[in-house]
Parts: C-alpha cells; structure tokens; sequence
C-alpha cells in the first residue's frame, strides 16, 4: 500500500485501559525485583511451578467474594467456558486437588501475571494485567508455625527491596466472625460485612457504616456495635483487652482466634520481626476463601524531601495473603490440605521505587568492557577480542562500525554506563598489546588506559571486574 494514499489505516497507538509498556530502565528495576524476592523465597526453600494463566470458569467462580465481578470471561473456545485467572492462589489449591498424593506438603512460589477487570490507577500501580509474587506453605503442621514463616517471608522480602518505611497489619477471620457474632451480624451476612470492613483503610467509619446499614441492610445498632471494636490496634495490648472483654470471648470463633493469635504472635517475636506487625481489627480482607490469620503489608508514605519523587498517597497494599484452609476440599471432594501464603504486589512496588529512583542512573544493560578500535584496519581484531571475552563469561560489545568514531565509542561508554574498555590499534596489534581503561576514571594519566599484554587480556579483566 502507499504510505501517503488516503486508504492507509491510522492506528489508535496506546496499550489497553490498564496495561503498559515498559522501557529498559524501568526492565532493570523490575528484574532486580524479580531477582531479590526470588532469592528471599529460595532462602526458606521453596520451589516454583506455573500454571495456566486461564482456567476453566468454574474453577473461578465463587472464590473471591464481591470480587468476582472483576474475573475476565474468554469467549467459548471449542466448548469450555474459561476465564484469565484472577490470581495464583486458586489455580495453585487446584493444581493441589489434582496432584495432592504426591504435594501434600509443599513451599512453593510463583511469579506471573493475574487479570483483573479493575478500575485502573497507573500511577498507584493499580492495574488491569499485573505481576504477582506468591510464597505458599501447603500442609498440615502444628499450628501457626508455617503462618509465621510466611510472615517472616514477607517482611524480609519488603525489606530487602529497600522501599522504606512499611507496616504488616495482622487480623484473624476466628476473631473478626467471633467479632461479628458478638455484635449481632447475622451468619448470612459475616462475609458481605467483612467486605465493608475492609474499606476502612481507604474510607471513613461514617462512609463505611452507611455501606453496611443503607447498602448491606445491617441494622444500625449492631454497626455501632462493630465500630468499638474496629477501632482497637496494636499487639499484645490489644489481645489482653479482647481477654478482659466477657461478651467477646463468650464467642468460641472468637476465643479460639485469640488463642491461635497469641501463639502467632511470640513466634513473631521469636523471628525478630514482631516490630513491623500491627495486630488491627478492621483488618478483613474480603475474600471469601480465608480461615484463619490474614495479613497486608502498607507502605508508610515518607514525609516530604525523603527520597521520593511524587505524591505516594493511596498506593494501597503492597503485599496480602492469609491461611486458607479449606480451598483445596472444595476441588477434592472435601480432602482438605492445609494451607497459608502470601502474595506481593509487584506494581504497587515498582510504582514506589520508580518514584525513588532516578532513571538516569539506572544501568539497564550488564555490559561489562566495551571494545574500541583506535584508528583504521582492526575491525576483525575487535571481533576476536570481543568474542574471546564472551566465551570467557565477560559481558561485551563492540561497534559495529568498521570505522567508528573514537568520541562516539567513548559516549557510548558513559551512556551504558560501561565501567572498561578494551583500546586496540594497529600499532597494539603489531605488538601483541592491548589498552584496558577503567572508563570511570577521567584523570589526564588514564587517558590512554593501561598497556598490557594481548595474551593477559582475560585474567587481567576479570581481576579488575572482581
């Protein structure tokens, strides 16, 4: 067709309403992500599996409570009705009913992208296809023990992301039913309830109780009930008053959420991490399949001038998960396995750290010695020099210019952020040399680099790349 004819088509060129692109500085800070949570999982040994990123529909369907207006139905392909999953734990707890003989017991993570038909936010890294990173403990152990692992997990992978300051809130689904039944909510509507609860990060109690009394049909009483104890946080305080109060713990939901929450809480202690857990009622998390401890990771917004390029308000939860333990049974036929797990929000993670982060610093390639030639006819000695350093496991390039200017080579250099290079000529050629410049250093006395033997080339390289 002829590009200037009037029946070329014009392409509408932006991503879909939630997706986006991402350029190869902003790649280098997600794979470090990528790499740095990985080697936290791997620490605590786990192994990785995948699974599909669509499963049948009625796989999905009726695991995620009010949310699961967001799954992203396929249209009928060959007779089976599916949907993109929405997350990983579903097709992992399915994945566990189709293998349970040989996973009763298994650490596990996975890394992939989950589909959500969510009002997108780019910039609070609220998206419509995203990233998860789940760590999971399937099995049946003495309680809370693997509940404490995960939790360890999360705070040392938050950690060593160094976005800064970040707080775990910690709840039980024992002691918010327990919480319920006390304060009259129908059995019917414990979970409807949970979910207006839920909001209390992100609205106003007033907000919150109208959603329960105008929307959910609670009666106004018993909201005002609930709101006495959703406004208690903290730890072990927290607990001793939850003790003190006799209508509360006439609720056996609730004493035994209270017990497995005390238990959970001095293995924290013991982990070193108990400073970063805030034992908070109005924690709910409002999807249907948790049964015991549930927990979210907040990021603490930094004060003005603390690194930040940007507004952090609102980013959400950067990490959530929680022990679900009857998942598995309602694709077994009721054999139940065990199970608690977290998942990190790579988005809303990246959204900080891009914001910290000064994009001009970002090395996005590894290349580690840039080839130049100095003057005319050592093209091919170039090419033998570079492809000597790949083979001995030293990232390389060179111009693929047979005449490239010396000035561009060495802008090169500095753009990549390429700390050596290797100088040849012909006059180096002729006497078995080299020149290896530390591109860092722009004294007038390594202006020419370093002249060495041709055949030392690799051991003095790796000498200075160590």
């Amino acid at each position: 067709m002829d590009p200037g004819s009037a029946d070329q088509k014009h392409f509408n060129l932006k991503t879909p309403k939630g997706t986006r692109d991402f350029n190869d500085k902003e790649m280098a800070i997600r794979e470090r992500i990528f790499t740095t949570i990985t080697s936290v999982f791997k620490r605590h040994g786990a192994v990785t599996i995948d699974t599909p990123v669509f499963e049948l529909r009625e796989i999905l369907s009726g695991k995620y409570g009010e949310d699961s207006k967001l799954i992203y139905d396929l249209v009928d392909q060959g007779g089976e009705l599916t949907s993109l999953r929405y997350d990983l734990t579903v097709p992992f707890a399915r994945f566990l009913a189709m293998n349970g003989q040989k996973y009763q017991n298994i650490k596990r993570y996975h890394i992939a992208k989950v589909y959500r038909r969510d009002n997108p936010s780019i910039t609070k890294g609220r998206m419509r296809e995203f990233y998860q990173c789940d760590f999971d403990v399937a099995g049946t152990y003495d309680p809370m023990l693997p509940d404490a692992e995960v939790l360890k997990v999360t705070v040392e992978a938050l950690s060593a992301l160094d976005i800064g300051s970040f707080t775990v809130k910690l709840n039980h689904r024992k002691i918010l039913d327990g919480m319920f039944e006390v304060c009259g909510v129908p059995v019917e509507k414990f979970r409807p309830i949970s979910s207006a609860v839920d909001k209390l990060d992100k609205a106003p109690w007033a907000e919150v109780r109208r959603e329960m009394v105008e929307e959910k049909g609670l009666d106004p009483v018993v909201a005002d009930r609930i709101e006495k104890y959703v406004s208690l946080s903290g730890g072990a305080d927290v607990i001793k008053k939850l003790e003190e109060d006799t209508e509360f713990v006439g609720s056996e939901r609730a004493r035994k959420g209270l017990e497995e929450m005390k238990l959970l809480l001095k293995y924290l202690d013991s982990m070193g991490i108990a400073e970063k857990i805030l034992f908070d009622l109005s924690l709910a998390r409002g999807l249907d399949y948790y049964t015991g401890p549930i927990y979210e990771a907040v990021f603490n917004n930094p004060a003005d001038g603390a690194g930040y390029d940007g507004e952090l308000v609102g980013v959400g939860s950067i990490a959530a998960g929680g022990r679900y333990d009857n998942l598995v049974g309602m694709f077994s036929g009721g054999r139940q396995i065990p199970c608690v797990g977290v998942s990190l929000g790579i988005e809303r993670i990246f959204s900080i750290l891009l914001r910290k982060t000064k994009l001009e610093e970002v090395k996005s390639n590894e290349v580690e010695v840039y080839v130049i030639g100095l003057g005319d006819g050592v093209l091919e000695e170039r090419i033998r020099i570079a492809a000597e350093l790949w083979d001995a496991g030293i990232k390389a390039e060179f111009s693929y210019k047979v005449k490239p200017r010396l000035q561009s080579e060495f802008d090169t250099c500095d753009r990549d952020q390429i700390p050596f290079s290797v100088l040849v000529g012909p006059g180096e050629v002729k006497d078995g040399k080299v020149r290896v410049k530390d591109m860092t250093d722009k004294s007038e006395e390594n202006k020419r680099g370093v002249l060495i033997d041709r055949a030392a080339l690799v051991t003095e390289l790796k000498l200075r790349l160590c």
